[in-house]
């Protein structure tokens, strides 16, 4: 028989998405106190059953999927990066891993090229033929289209051929992201990973008599109580047997409604509810109350333990641009200087710097200038951007600032960018400075 808690869970979970609910509605409705009626709606607030919405009140809402993103999919590079499908629109589903910018020669870019990555090109058909001839999927930047043979030849691999208006470092820099989005969540460590599965563990069903539990052997962490269908009901700890008759069911004795952990949950707050409530263990469920396992304060603490905390993850594009910059020292009337070099990933489809990396650069400049005169917490408000030449592939760029005006709360800066010497383009950036009183 399920328990008045269970009984709350699923009248919530059958209720229509948008009706509001409430402690009393629930408590009378259902003919359980204020107090049960309560903790149930909190634990399907934190299941994501309901939601609290300020001068509403609680609301039922649609539940969340458990892993609403998995894995960067071609499918969701489309609506990441506003592309178009040319061909291999039976591939949309696999998985992306890496992606390859196609600025060398195709013999100089085969040994990058691997099953499930994708090629950043623009119109070269010799290096969209290689991708895919190797197993990669193609993505067109620039707008460009291609030929026929190269979309049959997309079809026939189930390799997608996709095209975007975006430049190579603009879309890049996106895909980076996704990517390192997708490894941070990965590296997020959930109870899925650390708990004793119902295979290893005891339990003892809900019919069962104090005898039998004294039969059984002593539990390391609190025995959870199952139906036949396999449904947390409570758990059983020593504490609650003595001077009991062997004859007492264990239903009237068991605490009823005990704190459940989903194995979606971060570990680290499965630790602090162990620790502020003293607990040595806790069962597993899923959204049904189905028990999966038992997760310990030991397998917890053991595992926040051994977190590496030399965990590496790629920086994106802009992140590259930024460590790349290098202070010199300038002539007056300037008061701050940094030089890059021009790399292949910061070129656009015609081969030189694209825009997005110019105002990277100069946003990266400005914010460093600010820190290294004391300036900590610097918002970058306005980037006014005029380019007058293009800067050329492997060229040295020269950024240099002046401060035009500076308050305690403000900061505007004129910068001039120089490309082998010779000026390319001119901004006004403007700034504030979040600094604490």
């Amino acid at each position: 028989m399920a328990t008045k808690h269970e009984q709350i869970l699923d009248y919530i979970a059958n209720l229509a998405v948008g009706k509001k609910i409430s402690v009393r509605s629930i408590a009378k409705h259902l003919k359980v106190s204020e107090g049960t009626a309560y903790r149930a709606i909190k634990e399907a607030e934190n299941t994501g059953f309901v939601s609290t919405i300020a001068r509403v009140g609680t609301i039922r809402i649609e539940q969340k999927p458990l892993n609403p993103i998995e894995s960067v999919t071609f499918k969701t590079l489309v609506d990441l990066i506003d592309a178009k499908v040319l061909g291999g629109q039976a591939g949309m589903d696999k998985k992306l891993d890496k992606f390859v910018i196609g600025a060398m020669t195709p013999a100089a870019m085969r040994p990058y090229i691997t099953r499930n990555s994708l090629m950043i090109v623009g119109n070269r058909e010799d290096a969209q033929r290689l991708a895919l001839e190797d197993g990669a999927a193609v993505l067109i930047t620039g707008g460009f289209e291609t030929s026929a043979a190269i979309i049959a030849l997309a079809d026939d691999q189930q390799l997608p051929v996709l095209q975007t208006a975006y430049d190579t470092f603009t879309v890049a820099t996106m895909i980076n992201r996704a990517l390192s989005d997708q490894a941070i969540k990965q590296d997020i460590l959930t109870v899925a990973a650390i708990y004793t599965p119902l295979a290893q563990i005891q339990t003892i069903g809900v019919e069962a008599t104090v005898g039998d539990y004294l039969l059984l052997p002593d539990p390391r962490y609190p025995l959870p109580v199952v139906t036949r269908n396999g449904r947390l009901v409570g758990v059983m700890r020593p504490s609650l047997v003595g001077g009991k008759k062997p004859t007492v069911p264990i239903e009237r004795l068991m605490q009823k409604d005990p704190q459940t952990v989903k194995p979606y949950l971060s570990v680290t707050a499965v630790g602090h509810t162990m620790q502020d409530n003293g607990l040595t263990a806790m069962p597993v469920v899923d959204d049904s109350w189905n028990l999966l396992g038992i997760v310990t304060r030991n397998a917890v603490f053991s595992s926040l333990t051994g977190i590496a905390h030399s965990r590496e993850l790629s920086n994106t594009i802009a992140d590259q641009v930024s460590a790349q910059l290098t202070a010199i020292t300038p002539q007056p009337p300037y008061v701050g200087g940094y030089e890059l070099k021009t790399v292949p990933a910061m070129t656009n489809s015609l081969g030189t710097m694209s825009f997005g990396v110019l105002a990277e650069a100069i946003n990266g400049c400005t914010t460093r200038y600010l820190h290294d005169t004391g300036r900590r917490n610097v918002l970058v408000e306005g980037l006014n951007l005029t380019t007058f030449r293009p800067i050329q592939l492997e060229s040295v760029v020269t950024v240099l600032l002046r401060e035009l005006e500076m308050t305690r709360h403000d900061a505007t800066l004129d910068v001039d960018v120089l490309s082998d010497g010779v000026q390319v383009a001119k901004a006004i950036v403007t700034c504030q400075l979040l600094e604490r009183n």
